[in-house]
């Protein structure tokens, strides 16, 4: 009889600390679950936030980039202008030295125009020269 009080002593405590390894067990396994969980939750909040800060960068990186464009054209552009005026300015010299080679041509024609009017006209020659042509007979 005292052995088997003894036996069924032994019997459940063996119950008893499987029940026990049992629970700690799932304690275990739940704080596993928990600590997994939040890792996840930290490692996803992480890469959230190291995603928005590239995209932030490359935002900033895009603004920075639409600026040194901006300031390219509108750079280019002023040259772009400045070539325009300085070939209107040639052109307009080249006109005006034209004009003035136009201006006095005109004026050294007409001049020499005045001049061969008043000219004398040269006399002709009685050696036997008719119609202005020489007949060798001097």
């Amino acid at each position: 009889m005292n052995i088997q009080l003894e036996k069924m002593k032994q019997n459940q405590e063996c119950e008893r600390r499987k029940r026990i390894a049992e629970q700690k067990h799932k304690e275990w396994l739940q704080k596993k679950r928990e600590e997994e969980r939040r890792e996840k939750k930290r490692k996803l909040s992480k890469e959230m936030a190291e995603k928005a800060t590239r995209e932030l960068e490359k935002m900033q990186l895009q603004e920075k980039a639409e600026v040194k464009y901006k300031e390219w054209l509108q750079k280019k552009r002023a040259e772009e202008a400045e070539k325009k005026k300085k070939e209107k300015e040639k052109e307009k010299e080249r006109e005006a030295e034209l004009q003035e080679k136009r201006t006095r041509s005109e004026k050294i024609f007409k001049e020499w125009l005045q001049n061969a009017r008043n000219k004398p006209q040269p006399a002709l020659n009685g050696c036997g020269s008719p119609h202005g042509k020489s007949t060798g007979l001097y």
